[in-house]
């Protein structure tokens, strides 16, 4: 199964972590979405796409690079993933509108998986921020259990 993630990680590297551990196990590289063309995604089993949250949304790097995907349906399976000092509002969960985009550009989106991480926007920043050391130890074990779970389902 080939397989690539697609991450934008500016503040202090959570996104990246997560990316990197679901790499490890998903034999996947992990790069910007600057480094890959949709030409190159269409060849990919699997693509992740992940980032942090910035006011409710994916960084707009990444949300512009899954905005100029050609909508041809000829992309395969994807995931979304996000890090966010702040939960999710149930009414409107991080990784939706992300998941429902690239459903319009021809991908199915298998899961999605979210935790916490470190965050120093404002006024946090002027506690020293908030959700520090994360993602730990349990993050980083659940981003691996979702990937896990994401290669037994493509291979089946």
């Amino acid at each position: 199964m080939r397989t690539v993630i697609v991450c934008t990680s500016v503040s202090h590297g959570n996104t990246r972590r997560i990316a990197d551990v679901m790499g490890r196990v998903l034999d996947a590289r992990v790069v910007e979405p600057e480094r890959i063309d949709a030409a190159e995604l269409a060849t990919y089993d699997l693509v992740g796409f992940g980032s942090g949250i910035f006011t409710q949304n994916v960084h707009p790097r990444l949300r512009g690079f899954v905005e100029s995907l050609p909508e041809d349906g000829r992309y395969r399976k994807a995931f979304v993933f996000t890090t966010s000092g702040l939960p999710e509002p149930p009414f409107r969960p991080h990784s939706r509108p992300l998941a429902r985009l690239l459903e319009r550009k021809g991908f199915d989106v298998s899961g999605t998986f979210q935790c916490r991480g470190y965050d120093t926007w404002l006024p946090f920043k002027l506690v020293g921020g908030i959700r520090k050391g994360r993602p730990d130890a349990g993050d980083l074990q659940a981003a691996r259990a979702f990937a896990e779970g994401l290669r037994v389902r493509a291979l089946t």
